[in-house]
């Protein structure tokens, strides 16, 4: 079938010093590369739902991608946007580009949407998934009149920035074996402290992001904030739609023998729907859950396992640090020996500990990455340091062959070549076949003349560059 687009027209001045432009917006589609203003280079991607007029106003989600990919992060949220009626906008972002740069592009982004076209000045939100979430949680400290924050597979960036007196809509989704999983309820609870609205949401799997229907419910959970505040029509309709979903939701994770779940969103649900409706009914359903015994055991399983997991990652902060600053490999072995229990842990059949291996995992993961950061990002390199934290990360993930590559690289740069020919060795073992991309490996040329290196490469990809001529 032929698709057709509904078109629109916006005549928007660009004070140039050629002309007036005129911008053809087309709605269900996105939108690249449009200007943030004269005085930026910078550019930003947006979506209109195919519903769009201008004869009403519309809320606002900004979506952040701090690697500047804007039109995929976008692409995440079209099918919520167009079922929730949201616009969309990302502006290009880069984590390596300075926060306060980055904020000037965000709010030069803003203005400029603002200033094309009908948005609802109280209905501006920020959404991002991992870093992008990060900064999303940023937003409002920095730029007023952000009404809320829609997180993903991140908790905030930094709770001392928390300002009552600037609070914001708080929405985390997280799955829980995500590293993040038990930070969010620790940010839950502040977020009470403050009196910050707040919600989180879980969703299962591993993977990053949740299901199209978990983006709809955050929106979902906005415009029903919006509602409970005046801000937009009260439509009855829709909020006894929402919790009927919502109760469905917990009749299902109750049916599934999912008690703590089913507890932990019946408790989002009495905020969700304080400002619409009486609660009694669901006040009454929480506490038969609490008294369940599956429930009570479970939880005291999950609360040892948070105990195990908080007190492990204080370990594996505290010896990584010292580890990097003492260039201490001999401790590898030890990494290697409390990798193998988190697998261990993985491996259960205990559905708590194999969450917990999972959050240990990305944890001691996300660490090592934050560390190899700090190094690089230093005036002088510290490669000693920078070859622990290689050499580490091939434990931590051991068939990700680029840090074995790093290793060697760096290796051979300070002429270690026995630790190269290990470290090669090792990816060879393991199924590296990319021989292009070994021989063009940085800082390897003379490694890659040595009679031992050609004879390993001759061993597995069988043949090498050079000849493998023994000495006489």
């Amino acid at each position: 079938m032929k698709k057709t687009y509904a078109i629109f027209f916006l005549s928007v001045i660009c004070l140039t010093s050629v002309s007036a432009q005129k911008l053809t917006l087309k709605k269900g589609e996105i939108i690249e590369n449009l200007p943030v203003n004269d005085s930026l280079s910078s550019t930003f991607s947006l979506f209109l739902p195919s519903g769009f007029t201008t004869d009403r106003q519309w809320p606002l989600l900004v979506v952040f991608d701090m690697e500047g990919k804007g039109r995929q992060a976008l692409s995440m949220f079209l099918t919520s946007a167009e079922k929730e009626g949201y616009v969309l906008a990302a502006p290009k972002v880069l984590d390596s580009v300075s926060i306060t740069n980055n904020m000037v592009t965000t709010l030069g982004t803003i203005e400029s949407v603002v200033g094309m076209l009908p948005i609802k000045n109280e209905r501006i939100y920020t959404a991002g998934a991992a870093s992008g979430g990060r900064f999303a949680s940023l937003v409002p400290t920095f730029i007023k009149g952000i009404k809320g924050v829609m997180v993903i597979s991140a908790s905030l960036a930094n709770t001392e920035l928390l300002n009552s007196r600037q609070s914001f809509h708080f929405i985390g989704m997280v799955n829980r074996n995500n590293y993040n999983y038990p930070t969010l309820l620790a940010d839950e609870k502040l977020l009470d402290t403050y009196k910050f609205p707040n919600h989180i949401l879980l969703f299962e799997g591993n993977n990053e992001w949740p299901t199209n229907d978990y983006l709809s419910k955050g929106m979902q959970l906005f415009t029903l904030q919006a509602m409970g505040r005046k801000w937009v029509p009260k439509d009855s309709v829709y909020i006894e739609n929402a919790f009927k979903e919502d109760l469905e939701k917990v009749n299902t994770l109750k049916n599934s023998g999912k008690f703590i779940w089913a507890e932990q969103y019946l408790g989002e649900m009495m905020s969700m729907y304080g400002a619409h409706k009486n609660l009694d009914s669901l006040r009454l359903v929480q506490r038969e859950v609490r008294k369940n015994k599956q429930y009570r055991a479970m939880r005291r399983e999950e609360q040892a396992a948070f105990l195990k997991e908080s007190l492990l990652k204080q370990d594996y902060q505290y010896y990584m640090e010292e580890d990097m600053l003492t260039h201490n490999f001999n401790n590898l072995g030890w990494w290697n020996y409390q990798m193998t229990e988190v697998n261990k842990f993985v491996s259960s059949a205990n559905t708590f500990e194999v969450e917990m291996g999972n959050r240990l995992l990305g944890f001691v993961n996300a660490l090592a990455a934050d560390n190899i950061q700090m190094v690089l990002s230093n005036e002088m390199v510290d490669e000693d340091a920078l070859a622990f934290l290689y050499m580490l990360k091939t434990l931590l993930e051991p068939e990700n062959f680029d840090f074995y590559l790093k290793t060697v690289s760096l290796s051979a740069k300070n002429e270690d070549f026995g630790t190269a020919l290990f470290y090669l060795e090792e990816a060879l073992k393991k199924g590296f076949k990319d021989k292009e991309r070994l021989y063009g490996l940085e800082h390897t040329a003379l490694f890659r003349i040595t009679l031992e290196f050609n004879t390993l490469v001759s061993k597995y990809l069988k043949d090498a560059l050079y000849d493998t001529i023994e000495e006489e």
